[in-house]
């Protein structure tokens, strides 16, 4: 992974997104890493600069350094919890302090101007509707 090429077009770095997508449960903050390339896929948008630079390589980084999950145990509580920025919103299912599974969006234009408690909220039930956040 950390001798990953950087891509020279839409095409290698669509390739290399969906790559890590595979494993974007296991990396905190997935989306926000992801935000700056995720943008180079629009139409006519793909300039590969050192904002790009500098997001491939945290991902190359975190996707190679990732923490290790805890295997849930179905007989204790569970603990969501959620964050959001301007552009993101994220949450961790732990047990007992230990990380299971991550999830990690980027907002869309819609949903950047909510409040800050509604991102919170939206944060919630994406990961519990979307599945983002399974055992």
């Amino acid at each position: 992974m950390l001798k990953w090429l950087e891509p020279t077009d839409v095409k290698a770095l669509r390739s290399f997104l969906d790559l890590t997508g595979y494993y974007r449960r296991f990396v905190k903050n997935y989306g926000s890493i992801v935000k700056h390339l995720t943008d180079l896929l629009k139409k006519n948008e793909f300039v590969w600069n050192e904002k790009a630079r500098s997001a491939f390589g945290e991902l190359k980084y975190a996707i190679s350094h990732t923490l290790v999950l805890a295997l849930p145990d179905f007989s204790k509580p569970f603990i969501l919890e959620t964050d959001a920025s301007s552009i993101t919103i994220g949450a961790v299912l732990m047990q007992q302090g230990q990380p299971i599974a991550y999830m990690s969006q980027a907002l869309g234009i819609r949903n950047q101007t909510l409040f800050v408690y509604e991102k919170e909220l939206l944060a919630l039930i994406v990961a519990v509707t979307n599945g983002d956040i399974t055992c």
